[in-house]
């Protein structure tokens, strides 16, 4: 395994970020953690990089120790994480050279592995890294942590923020990386990124609700899902979180997911019933299950 993480537990800033996690990353892998905001996938890359000490467990990265053998994991290990830190007072090229310099390298020496990365910030080198656009910010970011070739990458939530092009332009060069053998471990808030995963665990409150890969999460999704539309979304899942049979009613896009908690659901019973709420327009249309209704449907 890459990464074995064993009943981690911590305390942090007077919360419990972690709560007993476990969980382990084959090697090549691309995992990913996949939580909203203050879930603690921050604190457990923190610890998996050895910049914080867990309060209980065991975390091995790469076969090492993340107390006993930390030097040897920051060696070896890519971390980018969620804040853009690097220089911004430094340009592309110095910024570069700065983080090779630290592990010992150039940027010839492992060019090979950030070409298709860094050819697209190349007309940029010259620029500072505080003027750089978001996207190009990650890109350079991404080269940084790849500059001195680790085995395993950590990500955490790397495309916060960025424009959809510049976030699809990264699962891309993700998947590349991953065919040259790293192991990659990857924050993210969007479920849709999820699907790109090999294998994705569900955090919430420190907790792992469930680790599984994206297809068979939503393969095993217990009920029946229904899009709802009308004319009026708030009045919609107002009278939806009314109604005597609802179960769960969240805003999915353009539509409302509604599950009921009747086995025998009649659409007509529930059209009668938004219709005498003074709703018009509406449809009802059952749908397929996503990891954002797997993942609610865990944290109820």
């Amino acid at each position: 395994m890459s990464i074995s993480v064993k009943h981690i537990s911590k305390t942090y800033k007077k919360a419990k970020a972690l709560q007993n996690i476990s969980f382990e990353v084959k090697k090549g892998e691309l995992f990913g953690l996949i939580g909203p905001d203050g879930a603690g996938k921050t604190t457990l890359f923190r610890i998996l990089t050895t910049l914080l000490i867990p309060d209980e467990g065991t975390a091995n990265v790469d076969g090492f120790d993340v107390f006993n053998d930390y030097k040897k994991i920051r060696n070896g290990v890519g971390y980018m994480p969620g804040k853009f830190s690097l220089y911004q007072d430094l340009t592309v090229k110095e910024n570069l050279n700065f983080f090779a310099t630290i592990f010992g390298t150039t940027i010839e020496e492992n060019y090979d592995l950030i070409k298709e990365i860094y050819v697209q910030i190349e007309p940029f080198k010259n620029r500072r890294a505080g003027k750089l656009s978001g996207g190009m910010k990650q890109k350079l970011a991404l080269c940084c942590a790849l500059i001195h070739k680790p085995e395993v990458l950590f990500l955490d939530e790397p495309t916060t923020g960025v424009d959809p092009v510049s976030r699809k332009e990264f699962w891309e060069m993700l998947k590349r990386l991953q065919q040259k053998g790293i192991t990659i471990l990857v924050s993210t808030p969007y479920m849709d990124e999820a699907e790109l995963c090999d294998r994705i665990a569900l955090i919430q409150d420190g907790k792992i609700l469930e680790i599984e890969t994206p297809q068979a999460l939503v393969k095993k999704f217990p009920k029946s899902i229904y899009n709802i539309g009308a004319n009026n979304m708030y009045q919609l899942i107002k009278s939806l979180k009314s109604y005597s049979y609802q179960y769960s009613v969240f805003p999915f896009g353009e539509f409302v997911h509604y599950i009921d908690t009747r086995e025998n659901f009649s659409t007509r019973d529930l059209l009668q019933f938004l219709e005498s709420q003074s709703l018009s327009d509406i449809t009802i249309e059952k749908t397929q299950p996503t990891i954002e209704d797997a993942f609610m449907e865990l944290s109820k």
